[in-house]
C-alpha cells in the first residue's frame, strides 16, 4: 500500500479526487432510495435482493471503478480508500451471498475500528502512524503527531461505536442517511477542531524556510 501523499495529478484535480472518494457513497444512497424502481427497470437486479442489497451491489461496483480510475489517473491508491474498498468488497459479497444485511452494516464499524486500533497500537510502540498518511498535507513536530494520532485513533473508535448504535437501533433508511449525510459532517467538524493543535505544532519545511 502507498501513502496518501498527493501526486501532481491529484493536486491539479482535487474535485475529481473528491468525486472518486465520495461517489460510491452517493451511489449507495441512490441505490437504497430507488432500489424498487431499479429492480423494476433492470429486472436482473432483482436477483440481488431488496433495495439495500441492490445498493450494496452498486456500491461495490462504484468502489471498484473509483479505485481503478484513481490508479489510472493519479498513479497510486491512497491507503484509507484502498482498505475501505477491500472491506466493502468482502462484507458486501457476504451480505449479498447470505442475504444478510448485517455484514454491510458492520462494514463502517470494522473499517473505523481497524484504523483506530492501528493508530493507537502504533502509539504503544512509539510510532505516530498518522504522519505517514498526512505528512504531505502538513509538517508537525513529534509531540504534535503523537497528539493528533491519539485524537484520530479515539475518533475512529467513536465512529465505530456510533455506527453500531445507529444500525442496531434505527431503520435501514435512517442508517443509510446517517452513513451518507451524518458521518461526513461529523468528520469535517472533527478535522476543523484539530486546526489549533496543528497550528501550535507546525514546523517549517526547507522549502518554506527558503521563502
Amino acid at each position: 500500500m502507498e501513502s496518501d501523499k498527493p501526486t501532481p495529478a491529484e493536486k491539479h484535480h482535487p474535485m475529481l479526487k473528491m468525486a472518486l472518494e465520495l461517489g460510491p457513497l452517493m451511489v449507495f444512497f441512490f441505490g437504497n432510495l430507488r432500489g424498487e424502481w431499479l429492480a423494476k427497470t433492470f429486472p436482473a437486479l432483482s436477483a440481488v435482493g431488496g433495495p439495500l442489497f441492490i445498493a450494496t451491489a452498486l456500491f461495490m461496483a462504484a468502489t471498484i471503478l473509483s479505485l481503478v480510475v484513481s490508479k489510472i489517473i493519479f498513479k497510486h491508491l491512497p491507503i484509507m480508500p484502498f482498505v475501505s474498498g477491500v472491506v466493502v468488497l468482502v462484507f458486501g459479497s457476504l451480505s449479498i451471498w447470505l442475504q444478510d444485511e448485517t455484514f454491510i452494516k458492520m462494514k463502517p464499524t470494522i473499517v473505523n475500528a481497524l484504523f483506530g486500533v492501528v493508530l493507537l497500537g502504533g502509539l504503544l510502540f512509539g510510532k505516530s502512524l498518522l504522519g505517514y498518511v498526512f505528512n504531505a498535507a502538513f509538517q508537525l513536530d513529534d509531540e504534535g503527531w503523537r497528539k493528533l494520532t491519539l485524537r484520530w485513533g479515539l475518533f475512529f473508535l467513536f465512529l465505530a461505536v456510533l455506527n453500531e448504535a445507529v444500525w442496531r437501533n434505527f431503520s435501514d433508511a435512517a442508517w443509510v442517511n446517517f452513513k451518507v449525510w451524518g458521518t461526513m459532517p461529523i468528520t469535517i467538524l472533527f478535522t476543523l477542531a484539530q486546526m489549533p493543535l496543528i497550528m501550535r505544532h507546525s514546523v517549517e519545511t526547507e522549502g518554506s524556510a527558503e521563502k
